[in-house]
């Protein structure tokens, strides 16, 4: 059974549903009034929603209770209440969730960074793999993807790439990416036929508004060069690409995806505000338990997270031990089943530690 705790606080939930619902009907109101409403009731219409199907059910479990000694009606009430009983633990399970405390960042858009790890040109080829599974994946969620930085090798592969994912609710569907990625397969250029086994290393980093993070411009230090493709033939004549040193924090990042410089150093700028609040956000996780780490979702980049075995046609997470075998839809972008697996076991977790705190 919901507590009586919990009952107050769903009730609380609704007022404030109820109250900024006036709000955004008043004609006096403001456009940013409208945009900070309506992200606010957005936030908060699922759990009223579900709050009001569970009231609904704890009035059908009682107009029912009668009818449970009715000599004529009887088997059939308490068929019924069988299931009001079973949707109401549904439901309670449900709002459990929904109130846990939420990650900060589960609304971001995100940096991801996706890079070659050990295996040559076939763990270059592979980060590429990756980066193409999760432009699929963004495509379907109709996100955007902007391309920061990129660093090919000539025969398709890519050494590194830093890409901006802005949409809804990104970084609550891509943090549990975080980590070593490991492909089994037999490379391209593996003439002999045998398996052999490479890595890639990706990181999903919250972007913060421009408010959480400031940077101070005698900070830094910034250098221009002459943007280059694979091989090291320049693709343009300017020296337009950017790489911006953070003084303090020893912080380097870079940019020569744009033509103009004045492009490549905002898109560097937003890099290194990332880099600075992904600092600050370990400094604040550091401070909490281990569980409640993995809970919202910042594990750490040497640890293997999955592997991709293409002579089985099956994908492993070994952190939750979820084996699919369809390697070729989820490297299409059909990620879905894992994200929502991954997400409700930490979810599960969350709220044991919530339940034994």
């Amino acid at each position: 059974m919901v507590e009586v705790g919990m009952l107050k606080r769903l009730e609380e939930v609704e007022k404030k549903y109820l109250d900024i619902e006036r709000s955004l009907s008043k004609p006096d109101i403001s456009p940013q009034e409208i945009h900070k409403f309506s992200k606010e009731l957005s936030e908060l219409e699922e759990v009223v929603s579900i709050y009001r199907d569970y009231k609904k059910v704890l009035e059908g479990i009682e107009d029912n209770k009668p009818l449970l000694k009715d000599e004529e009606l009887g088997e059939l009430a308490r068929t019924e209440q069988e299931g009001l009983e079973r949707e109401r633990e549904g439901l309670e399970n449900k709002l459990h969730l929904l109130l846990l405390p939420k990650d900060p960042n589960d609304s971001k858009n995100v940096f991801l960074e996706i890079r070659a790890g050990t295996g040559g040109d076939e763990a270059a080829l592979f980060a590429a793999d990756l980066f193409r599974m999760y432009s699929r994946y963004a495509e379907e969620k109709k996100w955007k993807v902007e391309v920061i930085n990129l660093n090919e090798t000539g025969i398709g592969g890519l050494k590194e790439v830093v890409a901006a994912i802005e949409g809804k609710k990104v970084y609550s569907r891509l943090k549990y990416e975080s980590g070593v990625h490991r492909v089994q397969r037999v490379p391209t250029t593996e003439t002999g036929g045998r398996i052999h086994t490479s890595t890639a290393t990706v990181a999903v980093l919250a972007e913060p508004d421009d408010v959480e993070v400031q940077v101070d411009e005698k900070d830094l230090k910034v250098d221009t060069y002459r943007a280059s493709g694979p091989g090291g033939q320049h693709v343009n004549k300017t020296d337009s690409a950017i790489r911006i040193t953070h003084m303090p924090s020893g912080i380097v990042v870079q940019c020569q995806d744009e033509r103009s410089q004045h492009k490549n150093r905002a898109h560097a700028m937003r890099m290194l505000k990332v880099k600075l609040y992904e600092i600050e956000e370990q400094k604040r996780l550091s401070d909490i338990a281990d569980t409640r780490k993995s809970q919202v979702g910042t594990g750490e980049r040497s640890e293997k997270i999955r592997t991709y075995n293409f002579k089985d046609g099956r994908i492993t997470d070994h952190r939750i031990g979820l084996t699919l075998y369809k390697i070729d839809a989820i490297l299409e972008g059909d990620l879905d089943e894992i994200v929502d697996s991954l997400t409700t076991y930490y979810q599960t977790e969350s709220l044991k530690q919530a339940v034994h705190s």
